[in-house]
């Protein structure tokens, strides 16, 4: 199946309701340009307010549904596009999750998943504010296929892509925000993105699927978020990839029959030896 899929890499603001008119204006230019799953960059209707621990930040917290998953379900109706919305989700009184709402084409909410590796770095102080996910790894069938959606800090184990994928995805999508401190050189910074870019492209070819990747832009406290959203193919090959510093509406195409074929002539799955990963489950292997 040939698919168009929808990047937006995006500024954003102090004002929730101007982040969602402006994603929302976002969404209608991509379907317009004919795509199909249209995928928003991680926490998208605000500042990313995880850079300090301040408890007046839960207060940006929703429950799913919500407001937001409303207007995007009514979107999606219209425009008969999935749509990936990565939220701060209040899932009760002092439990909230850091999660992507996937919304199908007929406009109904399908499902979420929850971010499963949380993340406690300068400037990401995520453990702070998420629970990690309980939820696993999962996979949604929506009108354009089925897509398996994994955020940001996920996006450094290959153990999420694998069973992801092994769960049928034919689509991997990461909502994403990750930059560079202001102050590191800018050796650091091509770095840190070649990394960043290669291990997901990793991810592509070892499971044999496109892999969708969704970051924000502008410069937000003392961090430069670095845009580059790209999607790459089943062998790991860049189909695109958006600037560093420019927001940008990208609509990329990509033909999911490819899984097979790559799956084909590089049999990895075939080839796995399941019966010799027992150990993956330990933290560390001691064998002193």
């Amino acid at each position: 199946m040939k698919l168009k899929i929808g990047l937006i890499q995006a500024k954003c603001e102090r004002n929730r309701d101007a982040n969602l008119s402006k994603t929302i204006a976002n969404i209608r230019d991509a379907a317009s340009k004919g795509a199909n799953i249209v995928c928003l960059q991680e926490l998208f209707a605000s500042l990313y307010f995880c850079d300090v621990e301040d408890y007046a930040n839960f207060d940006l917290a929703e429950p799913i549904p919500s407001h937001t998953t409303d207007k995007l379900c009514s979107v999606a109706k219209e425009l008969g596009i999935v749509i990936v919305a990565s939220l701060f989700e209040k899932r009760a009184e002092g439990l909230y999750h850091n999660t992507a709402a996937v919304i199908d084409a007929d406009g109904s909410l399908l499902g979420i998943y929850r971010k499963m590796h949380i993340p406690d770095d300068p400037g990401y102080y995520e453990k702070f504010y998420f629970t990690p996910g309980d939820l696993g790894y999962k996979t949604f069938k929506t009108a354009f296929g089925t897509i398996g959606v994994l955020i940001c800090w996920d996006q450094w184990y290959p153990e999420a892509s694998r069973i992801t994928a092994l769960s049928g995805a034919e689509v991997i999508f990461y909502p994403t925000a990750i930059g560079w401190a202001l102050n590191q050189s800018e050796e650091t910074n091509v770095e840190q993105f070649n990394a960043w870019q290669t291990i997901q492209r990793s991810h592509a070819v070892a499971n044999g699927v496109h892999t969708v990747s969704v970051n924000r832009t502008g410069i937000e406290g003392e961090m430069q978020f670095w845009g580059g959203s790209f999607v790459c193919n089943p062998f790991g090959s860049v189909l695109h990839q958006s600037p560093h510093l420019e927001e940008e509406n990208a609509v990329v195409e990509i033909e999911t029959a490819k899984t097979d074929y790559y799956r084909k002539h590089w049999p990895f799955l075939r080839d796995r030896r399941i019966d010799s990963y027992g150990d993956i489950k330990k933290r560390f292997i001691d064998n002193r």
